[in-house]
Protein backbone atom coordinates (compact mmCIF):
# COMPACT_ATOMS: atom_id res chain seq x y z
CA UNK A 1 0.00 0.00 0.00
CA UNK A 2 1.49 3.38 -0.84
CA UNK A 3 -0.22 6.32 0.50
CA UNK A 4 -0.11 9.87 -1.89
CA UNK A 5 -1.67 13.67 -1.34
CA UNK A 6 -1.95 13.78 -5.06
CA UNK A 7 -5.24 11.78 -6.61
CA UNK A 8 -3.50 11.85 -10.20
CA UNK A 9 -0.21 10.44 -8.95
CA UNK A 10 -2.43 7.89 -6.74
CA UNK A 11 -4.30 6.83 -10.15
CA UNK A 12 -1.13 6.76 -12.41
CA UNK A 13 1.05 4.33 -9.98
CA UNK A 14 -2.35 1.64 -9.71
CA UNK A 15 -2.55 2.46 -13.36
CA UNK A 16 1.57 1.16 -13.42
CA UNK A 17 0.74 -1.63 -10.69
CA UNK A 18 -2.04 -3.20 -12.82
CA UNK A 19 0.12 -3.06 -15.92
CA UNK A 20 3.09 -4.80 -13.91
CA UNK A 21 1.51 -7.73 -12.43
CA UNK A 22 -0.98 -7.90 -15.41
CA UNK A 23 0.10 -11.68 -15.39
CA UNK A 24 -0.96 -12.35 -11.95
CA UNK A 25 -4.22 -10.63 -13.17
CA UNK A 26 -3.68 -7.92 -10.12
CA UNK A 27 -6.07 -5.48 -10.00
CA UNK A 28 -4.77 -1.83 -8.37
CA UNK A 29 -6.83 1.40 -7.60
CA UNK A 30 -7.29 4.25 -5.29
CA UNK A 31 -9.09 4.63 -2.17
CA UNK A 32 -9.66 7.30 0.13
CA UNK A 33 -6.86 6.92 2.76
CA UNK A 34 -7.46 7.81 6.62
CA UNK A 35 -5.46 11.00 6.51
CA UNK A 36 -7.41 12.63 4.31
CA UNK A 37 -4.80 11.06 1.46
CA UNK A 38 -5.31 8.18 -1.59
CA UNK A 39 -3.95 5.28 -1.21
CA UNK A 40 -3.09 2.44 -3.91
CA UNK A 41 -3.97 -0.84 -2.91
CA UNK A 42 -5.19 -4.36 -4.60
CA UNK A 43 -8.28 -5.34 -5.05
CA UNK A 44 -8.90 -7.74 -2.46
CA UNK A 45 -7.73 -5.40 -0.40
CA UNK A 46 -9.98 -2.58 -0.73
CA UNK A 47 -12.95 -5.15 -0.49
CA UNK A 48 -11.46 -6.15 2.85
CA UNK A 49 -11.73 -2.37 3.34
CA UNK A 50 -15.63 -2.94 2.12
CA UNK A 51 -14.79 0.61 0.01
CA UNK A 52 -14.86 1.33 -3.07
CA UNK A 53 -12.29 2.75 -5.83
CA UNK A 54 -12.01 6.23 -6.87
CA UNK A 55 -12.56 5.99 -10.46
CA UNK A 56 -10.01 6.67 -13.32
CA UNK A 57 -9.84 6.81 -17.07
CA UNK A 58 -8.88 3.43 -18.47
CA UNK A 59 -5.77 5.11 -20.49
CA UNK A 60 -3.87 8.52 -21.11
CA UNK A 61 -5.26 9.55 -24.15
CA UNK A 62 -6.98 12.43 -22.75
CA UNK A 63 -4.13 13.29 -20.57
CA UNK A 64 -4.24 17.09 -19.80
CA UNK A 65 -1.08 19.70 -20.01
CA UNK A 66 -1.68 20.17 -16.31
CA UNK A 67 -1.13 16.35 -15.84
CA UNK A 68 2.14 16.38 -17.07
CA UNK A 69 3.69 19.19 -16.01
CA UNK A 70 2.55 17.55 -12.83
CA UNK A 71 4.91 15.26 -13.60
CA UNK A 72 7.99 17.48 -14.91
CA UNK A 73 7.28 19.33 -11.44
CA UNK A 74 7.31 16.03 -9.30
CA UNK A 75 10.38 16.09 -6.41
CA UNK A 76 9.69 12.90 -6.36
CA UNK A 77 8.36 11.14 -9.33
CA UNK A 78 7.06 7.61 -10.39
CA UNK A 79 10.08 6.42 -11.85
CA UNK A 80 8.19 4.66 -15.04
CA UNK A 81 7.17 8.37 -15.48
CA UNK A 82 10.31 9.86 -14.79
CA UNK A 83 11.22 7.57 -17.57
CA UNK A 84 8.88 8.75 -20.27
CA UNK A 85 9.93 12.04 -19.11
CA UNK A 86 13.61 11.76 -19.68
CA UNK A 87 12.93 9.91 -23.24
CA UNK A 88 11.39 12.95 -23.98
CA UNK A 89 13.55 15.57 -22.07
CA UNK A 90 16.76 14.76 -24.06
CA UNK A 91 15.85 14.85 -27.61
CA UNK A 92 16.58 17.71 -29.13
CA UNK A 93 14.40 20.24 -30.09
CA UNK A 94 14.19 20.46 -33.71
CA UNK A 95 13.91 16.35 -33.97
CA UNK A 96 10.54 16.89 -31.80
CA UNK A 97 9.98 19.62 -33.88
CA UNK A 98 9.81 16.77 -36.89
CA UNK A 99 8.05 14.51 -35.10
CA UNK A 100 5.09 16.65 -34.63
CA UNK A 101 5.29 18.36 -38.09
CA UNK A 102 5.13 15.26 -40.01
CA UNK A 103 3.08 13.11 -37.81
CA UNK A 104 5.30 10.14 -37.07
CA UNK A 105 3.91 7.50 -35.83
CA UNK A 106 5.72 6.83 -32.28
CA UNK A 107 3.18 3.58 -31.62
CA UNK A 108 4.77 1.96 -34.26
CA UNK A 109 8.39 2.89 -33.84
CA UNK A 110 7.68 1.23 -30.12
CA UNK A 111 6.40 -2.07 -31.90
CA UNK A 112 8.80 -2.50 -34.09
CA UNK A 113 11.46 -2.14 -31.20
CA UNK A 114 9.49 -4.23 -29.05
CA UNK A 115 9.67 -6.99 -31.57
CA UNK A 116 12.97 -6.58 -32.25
CA UNK A 117 13.60 -7.79 -28.73
CA UNK A 118 12.07 -10.97 -28.93
CA UNK A 119 9.26 -10.77 -26.17
CA UNK A 120 5.53 -10.64 -26.11
CA UNK A 121 3.22 -8.47 -24.23
CA UNK A 122 3.68 -9.98 -20.94
CA UNK A 123 7.85 -9.95 -21.51
CA UNK A 124 8.32 -13.44 -22.09
CA UNK A 125 10.70 -14.91 -25.02
CA UNK A 126 8.77 -15.95 -28.13
CA UNK A 127 11.44 -15.60 -30.70
CA UNK A 128 12.07 -12.78 -33.46
CA UNK A 129 9.25 -14.35 -35.70
CA UNK A 130 6.58 -14.66 -33.11
CA UNK A 131 7.44 -11.23 -31.63
CA UNK A 132 7.06 -9.68 -35.29
CA UNK A 133 3.98 -11.47 -35.49
CA UNK A 134 2.35 -10.08 -32.03
CA UNK A 135 3.76 -6.52 -32.34
CA UNK A 136 3.97 -5.92 -36.35
CA UNK A 137 0.40 -6.69 -37.27
CA UNK A 138 -1.82 -4.12 -37.25
CA UNK A 139 -4.97 -4.57 -35.50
Amino acid sequence: MEHFTDLQKAHDYAKWLSFKYRQQESKYGVVHGPCDDYVVCDKEFMEDLESKFISSPNEYTAMTYDHIQSIYTDDDPLRFMEEIKGMVATVHGETLRFLLHYKIPLDKWIRYELASRGYDLNHEWVGFDKAEEIWLTDN
